[in-house]
C-alpha cells in the first residue's frame, strides 16, 4: 500500500468562477464570513495575499475538533486561475508528511468549474486518506456559492 496519494474534487458552481478565484487569492480573510461554522480566520503571517512564497495560517472547524493549519503559497497563476498551498504546520502534519492543497477554477460564460487537488504523503499505513477534508473543501465551495448567488 502506497503512502502517497491524491483526490481531487470537482463541483460545478452557478456564481462567478473569477469572484471565487479572486477570494482566495486576495480576500481569504473574508471567507470566515461566508462560512463561520467552518472557517473561523485566515491571518497572513508574512507577505502578502494571493503572492506565492507568502505565509498564512487557516483556524477551522474539521470532524468535530478546531484545527489549524500554517501554509505557504507556493504559486498563483492568474491565467488558469489557481493557487497551490504547502501546508507548513498544524493538525494535518501530525498525520502526512506532506500535504498540497490546489484550487483550479475553470470558467466558461455561465459555467463554472471548481476543482480541489490534494496530493500527500501519508507518515504511515494506519493514516487514512483525507476524504473528510475533501467533503469540508467541497461544502466550503458550496457556502461561497450560496453567498455570490444571495
Amino acid at each position: 500500500m502506497s503512502l502517497k496519494g491524491q483526490l481531487v474534487s470537482k463541483t460545478s458552481i452557478k456564481s462567478s468562477g473569477d469572484v471565487f478565484h479572486e477570494l482566495f487569492r486576495d480576500d481569504p480573510h473574508h471567507i470566515s464570513n461566508i462560512t463561520p461554522a467552518k472557517i473561523q480566520g485566515c491571518h497572513l503571517h508574512e507577505g502578502e495575499f494571493g503572492k506565492a512564497g507568502s505565509i498564512i495560517q487557516w483556524t477551522y472547524f474539521h470532524d468535530g475538533k478546531e484545527r489549524v493549519a500554517k501554509q505557504v503559497i507556493l504559486a498563483v497563476d492568474e491565467e488558469k486561475k489557481s493557487i497551490t498551498y504547502k501546508m507548513l504546520e498544524g493538525d494535518l502534519m501530525e498525520l502526512y508528511k506532506s500535504f498540497i492543497i490546489g484550487i483550479h477554477v475553470d470558467t466558461n460564460g455561465e459555467d463554472n468549474l471548481v476543482t480541489w487537488t490534494v496530493d500527500y504523503e501519508k507518515l504511515h499505513e494506519g493514516i487514512p486518506a483525507p476524504t473528510t477534508l475533501m467533503d469540508f473543501f467541497v461544502e466550503v465551495t458550496k457556502d461561497i456559492e450560496t453567498h455570490h448567488l444571495q
